[in-house]
């Protein structure tokens, strides 16, 4: 963990690496990609079969390539109550959230007589990815399945890595809950390849969302263009802006909430107060000795976590739009001042009693964000996402001898005879 004084003489030279560093995998993973995208597109099901045994352990033909629906149903009615009681809470909110998200068809008539507008519409068929690896996130079928339904996808379509053949039969029931037509027990590259290739067992999809590893990744920023994706997704990131009239505790659990994820995780903290700073630290090092995911969260604080000491909270909204953090909380008594001046961040969650944590389960927002500084220019992952625009024009005769004869001047400016004539033959 590193620490860093907005005071000190090194500060900008300091703060501009930790901005600009790279927390990828290491793998160079670009060309094992492409080669596994180009089997699957080659072999198709014989090739998702092979690298599944090679990955995954187990022979699809033998222990089955899709999990039934009945089975999904089956481990929903199973949860315990408690479990069961607390998964709908998590779906009724997304789904009232994103309700909220569609968008409105458009149509009207201009002072020319043009009619114009346009319409939305949902993608046929959508694939989600959810994870299988290191842990099993019911929460991310929520959030990208309830999304892709709300915008009417007919065609849903789930796979999911299953080391040995075995998947978390929470996943299984929230995946029944939310809506999903298919499950497929595949996953890696070669799961995103099927889906945006199609093979002789899995159709194809038009647009492919879910997070992953670096090679799922990697596989969505390649196949980007034959399937829409969400985004290129990397490591989780969470930046806390706090004051000391936080509980350090509480700061402390927020920070290893992200780093627990994975080594490649990052958890900041900008404060003001430099006993605060050191209050946090060790309540940080309480809790790493008593955490289950303790050697992963460790990995993850101490190689890239950071504390930044400001004089003023005021000034931290530019460096908070510099970092452009997936999760940032503004953990002060009144966050709104903070929170209108932040302009890069992909979810922000508002005073001391609104941890990260809550916004990956029931908050009702997205947790699929962008990371890696991405917040900059892209967005969560939305009903939009399943949707696309269809614009639409109409003039009858008055409306084209309005607009048309701009028209043919600019076409023939263009050098394009042919693109004026279409519209001067209709103004003879």
């Amino acid at each position: 963990m590193i620490r860093l004084d907005a005071g000190s003489a090194d500060f900008e030279a300091r703060f501009s690496a930790l901005v600009n560093g790279r927390r990828e995998a290491d793998h160079n993973v670009s060309a094992d990609v492409a080669s596994i995208l180009a089997d699957v597109r080659e072999n198709g099901d014989a090739a998702v079969k092979a690298l599944t045994a090679r990955f995954d352990g187990f022979d699809l033909d033998a222990v089955g390539w899709q999990i039934p629906l009945d089975t999904c149903r089956a481990a929903l009615e199973d949860l315990a109550p408690e479990l069961r009681q607390a998964l709908d809470l998590a779906a009724s909110r997304i789904r009232s959230y994103h309700e909220a998200q569609r968008p409105q068809d458009s149509d009207t008539t201009d002072a020319a007589g043009v009619r114009m507008g346009a319409r939305w519409r949902a993608v046929d068929a959508a694939g989600i990815y959810v994870p299988g690896g290191r842990a099993a996130y019911p929460s991310s079928v929520l959030m990208n399945a309830i999304p892709a339904k709300v915008a009417g996808v007919e065609r849903l379509v789930m796979v999911t890595p299953s080391p040995d053949g075995d998947i978390n039969p929470l996943v299984l029931a929230a995946a029944a809950l939310s809506g999903v037509d298919e499950v497929w027990r595949i996953g890696g590259a070669q799961a995103v390849a099927a889906l945006a290739y199609g093979t002789k067992s899995i159709a194809p999809v038009d647009v492919v969302t879910g997070p992953g590893n670096a090679w799922v990744a990697e596989a969505k920023r390649q196949l980007y263009g034959v399937v829409g994706i969400d985004m290129v997704a990397g490591p989780s990131e969470i930046l806390v802006v706090a004051d000391a009239g936080n509980d350090p505790d509480w700061i402390a659990a927020d920070l290893l909430s992200q780093a627990e994820h994975d080594p490649t995780s990052q958890s900041i903290l900008i404060t003001d107060d430099s006993g605060f700073a050191d209050r946090v630290s060790a309540a940080v090092e309480r809790k790493l000795g008593t955490l289950a995911t303790r050697d992963v969260a460790r990995e993850s604080w101490e190689t890239h976590g950071a504390i930044i000491i400001v004089r003023d909270l005021d000034d931290s909204p530019p460096l908070v739009d510099r970092l452009a953090p997936e999760h940032l909380e503004l953990a002060v008594a009144d966050p709104e001042p903070l929170f209108a001046r932040v302009r890069h961040a992909g979810s922000i969650f508002l005073g001391r009693h609104t941890p990260e944590a809550i916004g990956d389960y029931v908050g009702g927002p997205n947790h699929v964000l962008p990371t890696g500084r991405r917040a900059r220019f892209s967005s969560g992952l939305s009903v939009l996402d399943f949707m696309k625009r269809t614009s639409f024009l109409a003039c009858d005769d008055a409306a084209i001898r309005v607009i048309g004869p701009a028209a043919v001047a600019l076409a023939k400016a263009e050098g394009l005879p042919a693109h004026a004539d279409s519209v001067s033959e209709r103004l003879a």
